[in-house]
């Protein structure tokens, strides 16, 4: 179901993307991308970098490294939650989709910027704000 404020941000006639990402994120916690070091690779462009929620700035080499290290936690298992979807055309085949993930009490926005790559999607750039939260301070990349 989508948000109505957020579908208000989002051009109608991209409608099926944003559709289509949504069903990507929260990147880096979904099974289908969890399962091993060659599907994270695979899912970020060379030149992938992001803003953890920390306001640290970070490699693809270091995201990578820190996957191998510790496998992400599984979003749907977990029972996290996303809403508040919007997706913008930024230029040819790249978008820039925004939602909020409730990670049980850790609210967080996130910004994906997505680019087609052929029949697949890669991720350019990554970003997650901490809203409000329940735990303490966050000292890992955003995803």
């Amino acid at each position: 179901m989508r948000n109505a404020g957020a579908f208000a941000f989002t051009d109608p006639t991209i409608l099926p993307i944003l559709d289509e990402l949504r069903c990507q994120e929260p990147i880096f916690h979904r099974p289908e991308h969890a399962s091993s070091i060659e599907a994270f690779s695979g899912l970020m462009a060379p030149d992938y970098w992001e803003v953890g929620a920390s306001g640290n700035r970070y490699e693809r080499s270091f995201i990578l490294e820190h996957l191998a290290a510790s496998p992400p936690v599984d979003s749907d298992a977990a029972g996290w939650k996303t809403s508040d979807f919007a997706c913008r055309l930024l230029g040819d085949e790249t978008y820039l989709l925004t939602y909020t993930l409730d990670q049980n009490g850790r609210i967080t926005r996130r910004s994906t910027i997505w680019r087609r790559n052929g029949a697949d999607w890669q991720i350019l750039f990554h970003q997650g704000t901490v809203v409000s939260s329940s735990g303490g301070d966050d000292a890992v990349p955003a995803s």
